[in-house]
């Protein structure tokens, strides 16, 4: 939870920190929540509480025990219940969701208005019917006593779908060019809608007359105001019977009396955007009007500021719970955030202990960090010499130092460096003559790590320079890469060249590796020295062509010789494992009836990994496991007897046993065929 103080008003956010994602389990979360400090102390109000993506919409139910979200990615609408402090139901959805309407006291009725034109209806089962507008919506309100849905959008047209009856009726025809939003006043449910070109008109939904026009554009011009394009309507509200405030694409605020057509107050938010949503808090008088960057709550009577909320992605929609002071803003984050402002009311029932837990922390307030204060360590007193101010209210203690006011600190600072100075002065001149300097040849500064491959991708960029002058491509360069950047700085990434892998899948890189170790010399001989070397333009000189021609001969001689080399340090290392095999003593397990043969056995297999091939198949046709003959063709055959186990015996001698024991056993049939020819004969 993060306090925060705007204009002495303390703001409570809720859901500050870090959440856990969705898709980890149970055990998981609770042994992060467990060893994170940060997890263990966050306030969790209602679990997940959020979106996959982004969240467009937020509205609490009339009844105050469920909140609905809708949101992105995949579009979907999610149920909260208040009382549980959970999720009670998700529905996935079509299309996005532009804005919906709650119609009962609880879930059971909604609408959705969708941006392709389809009005979907849910009941509390879920998905009940959908139809479908003639062109794009962009608001609905929802007449009770006709039981009408009157759907403003990109057209002149108010169409009105009749619940009732299940069929729509005649439109009402606006003189504007498209309507943004439209809202019915809940005392005596006037009708009204705001246009593009920045007027308001009201109908009387009994006669379906209108009632009158009102240009609101042309009051949003003030003193102090700055106009740049058209102020298009993009909120409506109604408070009462008498009272409507509208919201304006320019970033404007107007209060009506709607017996009068001048505003009784404009406030601007003095970030020229479009206002998203506002709402009334009747206990305070206060206007609460919300634009994609910031949250204001301000008098309605005077248009003082009384407090401010702002977050760092855009706000999409906000919704204040009915009698309390606790506010959702659905925004461009996968969170939902919650906010709690004691001034504005009491925490709602289902939170209630949101009140004890904020009363506690204006008890004990937190030591917070301000810019007119320095921190210190103890070895900085000692060398300023105000070791002796320990103890003294002049230093407050925190952690491992003391804070100090910054006055002090720097007044101290320079009785104690009087020549401060001449030290910036100092410092000026130096970065002047670096600058001057960097108008020459520069020697090239190759990183700590991988210095040859750094040399590489230097040849390779002078080349690339030379393509795209000729191409006019803008090629990427790896050493300026942010995420390349460890490759030449942690020395665990060195490149091993004397490994196996790195020559048998480089094996012509040592002539270019050498040409680099030279460079690489002569590149540190001059930064030793200090002598600056200029670049080299044109063509190249002969011993470098002739070094070119060189290594294109001798292309296959290096592959060559790398296989060799690796041949026959792979025959050096096999030796010595075998040397080292007959050099350690070796135990052997002795197993019963089976002393001797072990031994003799060992001793063999020893015997026949040292020979050759030729050797072994001698020995083979010796023993008569083995048989070597010539074929018609001219060929040789090869025929062998695999060796047996002793216990493969054993299992060959059992079978056969076996098989011995079955055949004895058995009963003849023979008897049965007289009488089967018997039976053929009578029939």
């Amino acid at each position: 939870m993060q306090v925060t103080s705007v204009n002495d008003v303390k703001i409570y956010n809720l859901s500050y920190g870090r959440s856990l994602p969705e898709w980890l389990s149970d055990r998981k979360k609770r042994s992060l929540q467990k060893n994170d400090i940060g997890l263990r102390r966050r306030i969790e109000l209602i679990q997940d509480f959020g979106m996959p993506a982004v969240s467009t919409s937020i509205k609490i139910s009339p009844d105050g025990q469920y909140i609905i979200a809708t949101g992105t990615y995949k579009p979907r609408i999610r149920c909260y219940d208040t009382y549980q402090l959970s999720m009670k139901f998700e529905r996935c959805l079509d299309s996005e969701v532009v804005t919906f309407k709650i119609l009962s006291d609880d879930y059971s009725k909604l609408v959705f208005l969708h941006g392709d034109r389809y009005v979907e209806f849910h009941s509390q089962h879920g998905y009940y019917y959908k139809t479908r507008i003639p062109k794009f919506g962009r608001d609905f309100s929802y007449h009770y006593p006709s039981c009408d849905l009157y759907f403003v959008g990109a057209s002149s047209e108010v169409y009105r779908l009749n619940l009732e009856q299940g069929r729509f009726l005649n439109s009402l025809q606006t003189e504007a060019f498209q309507n943004n939003v439209c809202d019915i006043n809940p005392v005596h449910h006037l009708f009204a809608t705001g246009s593009t070109e920045g007027k308001v008109e009201c109908w009387d939904p009994r006669t379906r007359n209108r009632a009158g026009i009102l240009d609101c554009a042309l009051s949003t011009v003030t003193t102090e105001t700055e106009i740049r394009q058209l102020p298009s309507i993009s909120a409506l509200k109604f408070k009462g019977a008498l009272h409507m405030m509208v919201g304006t694409t320019t970033g404007q605020v107007l209060l009506y009396d709607l017996r009068s057509s001048h505003p009784l107050i404009v406030k601007d938010h003095l970030y020229e955007l479009p206002i998203k949503s506002v709402e009334f808090h009747e206990p305070l008088d206060l206007i609460i009007s919300a634009d994609s960057r910031i949250v204001k709550m301000w008098n309605q009577n005077t248009g003082k500021i009384f407090t401010s909320i702002e977050l760092k992605h855009e706000i999409n929609d906000f919704c204040l719970y009915p009698n309390s002071g606790m506010l959702f803003l659905a925004n461009e984050s996968p969170k939902i955030n919650t906010f709690y402002v004691p001034s504005l009311g009491p925490a709602p029932r289902w939170c209630s202990f949101l009140d004890n837990l904020t009363e506690e922390l204006e008890e004990n307030p937190e030591s917070t960090v301000y810019d007119d204060y320095k921190f210190v360590t103890k070895m900085d007193l000692e060398n300023l010499g105000l070791a002796h101010l320990i103890g003294t209210p002049m230093l407050r203690a925190y952690m491992h130092g003391f804070f100090m006011d910054i006055r002090l600190y720097r007044k101290v600072k320079s009785m104690t460096n009087p020549f401060a100075y001449e030290e910036y002065r100092k410092d000026k001149i130096r970065q002047k003559i670096e600058e001057s300097r960097a108008q020459r040849v520069q020697v090239q500064k190759l990183p700590k790590v991988n210095k040859e491959i750094a040399m590489k991708f230097i040849e390779e960029e002078k080349e690339e320079q030379v393509q795209k002058k000729k191409k006019g491509k803008n090629l990427p360069n790896i050493l300026r890469d942010e995420r390349f950047k460890v490759m030449f700085e942690n020395p665990d990434f060195q490149v091993d060249e004397a490994s196996e892998e790195f020559r048998l899948l480089n094996p012509i890189v040592s002539k270019a590796s050498e040409k680099r170790k030279k460079k690489l010399k002569q590149l540190q001989e001059q930064v030793e020295t200090g002598q600056e070397e200029e670049e080299l333009e044109g063509k190249p000189s002969d011993a470098e062509s002739s070094e070119s021609s060189d290594d294109e001969r001798g292309w296959v001689e290096e592959v060559q010789k790398q296989h060799k080399l690796l041949r026959r340090e792979q025959k050096l290392k096999l030796m010595e494992s075998n040397q080292q095999v007959h050099s350690k003593p070796k135990f052997f397990e002795i197993k019963a009836g089976e002393e001797f043969r072990s031994f003799q056995d060992t001793a063999h297999n020893q015997k026949m990994l040292i020979t050759s091939f030729e050797e072994r198949v001698k020995q083979e046709e010796k023993s008569g496991r083995l048989q070597l003959s010539d074929t018609t063709v001219g060929s040789k055959q090869l025929t062998f007897a695999l060796k047996k186990s002793e216990e493969q015996k054993r299992r060959q001698e059992a079978e056969d046993e076996h098989h011995e024991e079955r055949k004895r056993l058995r009963r003849s049939a023979e008897h049965l065929r007289g009488k089967a020819s018997k039976r053929k004969q009578f029939f």
